[in-house]
């Protein structure tokens, strides 16, 4: 079974940058999309960013313009740019990966990673 890991996260002031990563411990056999969920203490899991095996990127409405979801596919490696982060970015992100991914719901088939902690302070 693929195995995701991710890393890249930290603690940084608001209007920094972070680059996450979550690299997959194979190619998930068949047609998959990749995305970002996030969970903040005592808040339900939200969706980031998702990509569709062709490539295609979308995001939720409180993070586009800021975050920029990517994929290297020689890396088996998925990335979330982040930029212009808020104390409202907080959270414990995680990746996953499943046959489909949008950030409008959790995927009940999918794959994911322990997940990486941001926190942004003020």
């Amino acid at each position: 079974q693929v195995r995701l890991v991710e890393s890249g996260g930290g603690s940084v002031q608001a209007g920094g940058s972070l680059r996450l990563s979550c690299e997959a411990s194979e190619y998930p056999h068949g047609t998959y999309s990749m995305g970002w969920f996030r969970q903040a203490p005592g808040k339900d899991l939200e969706g980031v960013a998702a990509i569709d095996s062709d490539g295609t990127p979308s995001y939720a409405d409180s993070v586009k313009g800021r975050f920029t979801i990517s994929k290297d596919n020689a890396k088996n490696t998925l990335y979330l740019q982040m930029n212009s982060l808020q104390p409202e970015d907080t959270a414990l992100y995680r990746c996953v990966a499943a046959p489909t991914v949008k950030t409008s719901v959790r995927p009940w088939n999918g794959v994911w990673g322990q997940g990486t902690q941001v926190t942004v302070s003020s």
